[in-house]
C-alpha cells in the first residue's frame, strides 16, 4: 500500500513540476529579454534566477542549460537563487551548451567564459573581479577594481560551495573539490581541491 501511495505521489509531483516549469520558463524569458540577455532554446529553470546586465555588456546562455534556484530543486540544499550579472561596460559572460548550475553566482567585470557540459554544484561562486580595492582609502571606489578573465573549459565539475576567483582557467574535464577556493589556474584532467586549490591527483584515463 505504501508503494502505491508513493507512486501516486511521484506522478502528481511530476505533473505539477511540469506545469510549474512551463510557467516559470515564460517568466524567466521575460526577465532575460528585459535585461537584454541572449538565451538559446531548451534551457530549464527551477525557481527564478536573478539576471543583471550592465550597459554595453553582454550575457549569452547556450542551449539546454539548467538553472536551479529553488531551495529544494537540488536536494543537497540551495541557499540562494542563481545570479548571473555583468558589472561593467564591455564585460561579457558566455555560457556553453548543456551546463548545470545550482544556486550559482556568476559575476563578471571583464570576461567569464564557460564551456559546454560544465556542472556547478550548490552555492558555488565564479567571479573575475575582487569587487573592492584592498587599499582602505579606495575600498568604496568602484573604479578600476582589479579584474582578470576566467575560463572554464568543457566538462568541468565545480563542487559544492567552491569559489573561483579572478584570472583562473580550469582545464577540460577537471574536478574542483567541494569547499575549495581556486586562486590559480588548474590543468585539464585532474582533481584539485583545498584553500587555495591545488592539484591532488590526475583523473582516471577513461575520459574523452
Amino acid at each position: 500500500m505504501d508503494d502505491v501511495r508513493v507512486r501516486v505521489l511521484r506522478r502528481l509531483f511530476r505533473q505539477t513540476e511540469t506545469l510549474c516549469l512551463a510557467a516559470n520558463l515564460l517568466a524567466v524569458r521575460m526577465d532575460a529579454a528585459l535585461w537584454g540577455i541572449e538565451m538559446s532554446g531548451g534551457c530549464r529553470f527551477y525557481g527564478r534566477p536573478i539576471f543583471r546586465r550592465a550597459p554595453r555588456s553582454s550575457i549569452v546562455i547556450g542551449k539546454h542549460c539548467r538553472f536551479r534556484s529553488r531551495p529544494t530543486s537540488n536536494l543537497i540544499g540551495i541557499n540562494r537563487p542563481c545570479i548571473v550579472a555583468t558589472l561593467r561596460e564591455n564585460a561579457r559572460i558566455r555560457i556553453g551548451e548543456g551546463c548545470g548550475f545550482s544556486g550559482t553566482t556568476i559575476g563578471s567585470a571583464v570576461s567569464i567564459i564557460i564551456g559546454n557540459n560544465v556542472i556547478c554544484g550548490a552555492n558555488t561562486t565564479i567571479t573575475d573581479t575582487d569587487w573592492h580595492h584592498v587599499d582602505p582609502s579606495r575600498r568604496r571606489d568602484p573604479v578600476d577594481v582589479p579584474a582578470s578573465p576566467v575560463v572554464f573549459e568543457d566538462n568541468v565539475w565545480l563542487g559544492l560551495n567552491a569559489i573561483v576567483l579572478k584570472g583562473v582557467t580550469i582545464g577540460r574535464n577537471s574536478v574542483i573539490a567541494a569547499g575549495s577556493v581556486v586562486t590559480r589556474s588548474i590543468p585539464a584532467n585532474v582533481i584539485a581541491g583545498g584553500v587555495p586549490a591545488r592539484v591532488l591527483r590526475p583523473l582516471p584515463d577513461r575520459h574523452p
